[in-house]
């Protein structure tokens, strides 16, 4: 993968927060008396809850100190990335897990955005490569033009009433329930109608996520059915580098009928290469994006979905 400088000539960080799951019970229940009991009636450890929330809080403090390298700070929720404008004087800083690094990049896209893992004990930090004690430095680094960011390529879905999607780690279009999806799709010269769960369209950043989850389900089938007799360590996995400019794409469960075909399962979009599904779903229908269910473009009948490597990158600063 490719270092690229970090320009600097920034004056605000906005930090990047999410509700700990001790907040989002409290926020439920009303009182953290009425948490406590429902976690403990359910037979669950409410100090598991406290522990992760004392941490987290303790891993905010040296970050909401950033304005004393005389910067503005704003400090955000993940719910208020869709609605935010980010601008280019900014150094935007995600704690949180991983997943919430891969939300927040749909929104920056160019401006340089650093990953910080609160609680390594929790969390694998894949896209976090900073603590809360290096926070400081890293982003000195960059309003000093000296950081180096990884260009991290996107998927995008364009639909043809010009609503758009980016994603991260990847796209799923289909059904909102767990009914089968029914579409039109093409890639290349092929297409066909289908039935299925839905289809999967991974950047390289997503390849080790959902996209490799899958592949190892088609592997543990195909050796359970006897198509393969052993399984090498790394057969069938997919290698993809963040800033790998194609985009790999996965049928998931395509039913075979009179009306739906199977042929097209799984492939690459090279560069330039779109996969474009038509909706044959009256009703739910959905086209989202890196697991976040609730921020979707309705997929209903008559809806024709474009999904192809965006031209606008993340990028995430690793040093």
């Amino acid at each position: 993968m490719i270092m690229e400088p970090v320009e600097g000539g920034r004056d605000t960080v906005v930090v990047v927060t999410r509700k700990t799951r001790l907040e989002e019970l409290i926020e439920r229940f009303g009182t953290r008396g009425q948490a406590r009991f429902y976690i403990e009636h359910a037979g669950g450890d409410f100090s598991d809850y406290v522990t992760e929330d004392d941490s987290y809080r303790r891993a905010l403090e040296p970050i909401l100190r950033l304005d004393e390298l005389g910067l503005r700070l704003l400090r955000i929720d993940r719910a208020m990335l869709p609605t935010y404008l980010f601008t280019p004087r900014e150094v935007v800083v995600a704690v949180g897990q991983d997943g919430l690094v891969a939300n927040t990049a749909k929104y920056t896209l160019e401006q340089p955005l650093l990953g910080v893992n609160p609680d390594p004990t929790r969390f694998d930090g894949v896209l976090l490569p900073f603590s809360p004690a290096r926070t400081r430095e890293a982003v000195r680094r960059v309003l000093e033009g000296k950081a180096s960011s990884l260009r991290v390529t996107l998927a995008e879905a364009q639909l043809a009433d010009g609503q758009r999607l980016l994603a991260f780690n990847d796209l799923f279009i289909g059904q909102r329930s767990h009914v089968s999806a029914r579409y039109r799709i093409r890639a290349g010269e092929q297409a066909e109608a289908q039935s299925s769960s839905g289809v999967v369209v991974s950047t390289g950043a997503g390849s080790t996520g959902w996209l490799s989850s899958i592949c190892t389900m088609a592997r543990r089938v195909a050796r359970f059915t006897g198509v393969v007799e052993r399984e090498r360590p790394d057969s069938g996995a997919l290698r993809m580098r963040w800033d790998d400019p194609r985009l790999a794409f996965v049928v998931r469960e395509p039913f075979a009928s009179q009306r739906t075909g199977t042929a097209i399962a799984a492939g690459y979009l090279e560069p330039g290469q779109r996969l474009v599904l038509e909706s044959l779903m009256p009703a739910g229908g959905v086209v989202f994006s890196d697991g976040i269910e609730s921020d979707f473009v309705a997929f209903d009948t008559g809806a024709v979905a474009t999904v192809a490597a965006s031209a606008q990158s993340a990028h995430l600063v690793v040093s």
